[in-house]
């Protein structure tokens, strides 16, 4: 993959009032790369959105979009990038080809039926051409927003939640869509979403997004990494007969064993593995099962917002306090 930036925020900040809805965002996004913006709703994922799209004024910093500011040149940015918002509309009483040639016009493209023809065509809409969109499932409306995206020929696509409201089997084949667009056409994508599962299924890198700020970035490994680096190795070990915890302790690199789910778990700071399976066959233990824990987005997720809870309330307190102490004096005088 090309280490070309693509999309650059430096320091981006939005106020609306005294709310600070986004907080002195730093990301690059790479040519060709499918990143994922996470964050539960409220995080400032679609402020952060309006505002690479020139839609609104940041508070403070820039978006730069292939290059170009979108704040000062919002027309330019719109030619590079497509667009698809969580809800999608269309004209209800004219088919899909008729929408998305419609579409095509007012973008001023050239050939537009023939082009409307080979986009829905592409996100699997062939056979339903001719129907009303007014008959359409959320999912096949989200193909046809898809094709709208793409109908303009974008070099970078941005999703605003694209799975909401999609069953299983829709979500399923959407995705497999994104990532058949970003290997064929080296498309870049920015997706937002709050579906961590889906989030980790198609993003080469993730963003974590809570309270406006984001915590952490980079591939599900590296965060991992960065996030459980004390004991970035954990073991999980299901045997018949008692377990040696004193021994497996004083193994080189060992940091802690527990007992879970009716098994041991061994977390240290490098892969014991085989010594250890050696240690317990020695001891004289049955081995019925032996699982390297592997963290998940799941995981990484709940360990940043947890920590930024935590953090959060800590400093309330440290501000409650400061108040308390600070007034107290001279409320006494």
């Amino acid at each position: 993959m090309a280490e070309d930036k693509i999309i650059e925020i430096v320091g981006l900040t939005k106020y609306y009032g005294k709310l600070k809805a986004v907080d002195d965002l730093h990301l690059s996004i790479n040519k060709g790369e499918i990143f994922g913006l996470l964050g539960p709703n409220g995080a400032g994922k679609s402020t952060t959105i309006l505002m690479l799209l020139g839609l609104t004024e940041p508070s403070a910093g820039e978006a730069r979009i292939c290059g170009i500011n979108a704040s000062r040149n919002p027309i330019p940015v719109k030619r590079k990038v497509g667009y698809m918002p969580d809800n999608v509309g269309f004209y209800n009483d004219m088919t899909a080809l008729e929408n998305l040639t419609y579409i095509g016009r007012l973008n001023g493209i050239t050939a537009v039926e023939d082009r409307a023809r080979e986009m829905l065509i592409e996100v699997g809409l062939e056979g339903a051409m001719q129907k009303k969109t007014g008959t359409f499932s959320r999912g096949m409306k989200q193909r046809l927003g898809l094709a709208e995206v793409l109908i303009k020929q974008p070099e970078v696509i941005i999703l605003d939640e694209p799975t909401l409201g999609i069953d299983p089997t829709g979500v399923r084949d959407f995705l497999a869509l994104i990532q058949q667009l970003n290997e064929q056409r080296g498309l870049t994508i920015l997706l937002s979403s709050h579906h961590l599962h889906q989030v980790q299924q198609v993003c080469n890198r993730v963003g974590i997004f809570v309270g406006g700020q984001l915590l952490a970035e980079g591939n599900i490994e590296t965060l991992a990494r960065n996030l459980f680096k004390a004991s970035p190795y954990v073991v999980q070990v299901t045997a018949d007969g008692e377990f040696p915890s004193s021994a497996v302790l004083e193994m080189p690199g060992v940091k802690k064993v527990a007992v879970v789910d009716g098994g041991v778990e061994i977390s240290g700071e490098q892969d014991i593995t085989p010594d250890l399976v050696r240690l317990l066959v020695s001891k004289g233990l049955d081995i019925t099962g032996v699982q390297k824990k592997t963290y998940g987005l799941d995981e990484i997720y709940q360990q940043y917002f947890e920590n930024n809870l935590k953090e959060n309330v800590s400093n309330e307190k440290s501000s409650g306090l400061f108040q308390r102490s600070f007034f107290g004096r001279f409320s006494k005088r």
